[in-house]
């Protein structure tokens, strides 16, 4: 049985001063906010965050975070958004809350007249996870520079970085095997020191070879910049994972890797783990398949050094094909040079291009945001 704590109810202005009513609580260990603006139009945004490092504060008590959520208030819709019950790789859980407070809000509120699941990142990802999977209680769908690849298919991009690196850079960054002995105390690495790590991470590898650098930033569709804050994420999300696995659920004991200078040296240099848990303990729960049958806006920008095209837009295009459920896919893309990169004015355009699909019928054409 649900334990629902209520813990504020009360009138609050946000951003561009749109009034809105605010509540607080929690479902089952899961914190969540909900904002109805004073013009709602009864209609419902059901938002899914990204991924947040283990510990660190909760996204719907970052000033930003409620700031972001305008472009949907002030067009009259509700907001319900849940923090999920624990942190860091979330995608499932993610699914599992946001459709429990989905039921919260109508048994407290009513039923809305027209429901949306949006969502960044990793949550863009569960956007369309939910969409898969729940879709009979959504009209539609914004997946904003979403994770949606098969999770494996993304988490596994993160291993293969870290496996090739040290490699062909050891004793630079942690080791694999390192990452995933869980004898060692897990210790998410304080995001306040991404800046200083990163420079670290920079003078070792320009010290050691500069150009080798640039090639193996361009491998993984980075900038070369990028690459130790990449490195330094993903060492994040490579902890948590084998935290929530109970061990290493990634095997590249038979990989062979390509795309850089020197094939050869990169497969006999390459860090080798074997798997010691199922990976389908992680990811086999609410994976990919480009099942959608509502309306989806899939909007990306065109550079994004954690989820590049291929995983971000590719992937999940390539499964609605084969689902034969083009129809309801709309893609567009920014010049946003960064991960979730857009101006207020480019999320609002592509909510436009959502509601005028959901209210017309007539799809939008995927393309460029300008």
């Amino acid at each position: 049985m649900k334990k629902i704590l209520l813990f504020l109810l009360v009138s609050s202005t946000i951003w561009s001063q749109t009034p809105v009513q605010e509540e607080s609580g929690t479902i089952d260990g899961a914190a969540f906010k909900i904002f109805i603006p004073d013009n709602w139009n009864k209609g419902l945004v059901m938002y899914a965050h990204g991924y947040a490092f283990m510990g660190s504060p909760l996204q719907s008590e970052n000033p930003e975070f409620v700031k972001n959520m305008n472009v949907f208030l002030s067009q009259g819709y509700a907001v319900a958004a849940s923090d999920y019950a624990y942190q860091g790789f979330a995608l499932s859980q993610g699914v599992d809350d946001t459709e429990a407070l989905r039921i919260y809000f109508i048994e407290k509120y009513g039923q809305p007249k027209q429901t949306i699941m949006a969502g960044h990142s990793m949550g863009g990802g569960i956007t369309l996870a939910t969409l898969e999977n729940f879709g009979k209680n959504y009209q539609g769908g914004l997946a904003l520079c979403p994770l949606s690849s098969r999770p494996y298919l993304q988490c596994r991009k993160e291993f293969d970085m870290y496996a090739t690196f040290n490699g062909l850079f050891p004793n630079v960054i942690t080791s694999l095997t390192d990452i995933f002995d869980l004898e060692k105390p897990y210790t998410a690495q304080d995001s306040r020191k991404m800046v200083s790590r990163a420079q670290e991470i920079t003078k070792a590898i320009v010290t050691k070879d500069s150009l080798l650098g640039v090639a193996f930033a361009n491998r993984f569709n980075l900038k070369f910049q990028d690459l130790p804050f990449s490195l330094f994420f993903n060492e994040n999300v490579l902890r948590d994972l084998a935290q929530k696995a109970g061990g290493n659920p990634f095997d590249n004991t038979n990989t062979v890797y390509n795309g850089f200078p020197n094939d050869w040296e990169v497969n006999q240099k390459a860090e080798r783990v074997a798997a010691t848990v199922d990976a389908n303990l992680l990811f086999e729960k609410y994976d990919r398949t480009g099942d959608i049958n509502a309306p989806v806006v899939l909007m990306h920008t065109i550079y994004d050094q954690l989820i590049p095209l291929q995983y971000g837009v590719t992937n999940f295009e390539n499964m609605v094909i084969n689902k034969d459920k083009t129809e309801f896919l709309s893609v567009r893309y920014t010049k946003g040079q960064g991960h979730c990169q857009f101006t207020p004015e480019e999320t609002q355009q592509a909510l436009v291009s959502l509601l005028k699909w959901l209210e017309t019928g007539e799809k939008p054409a995927p393309g460029a945001v300008e």
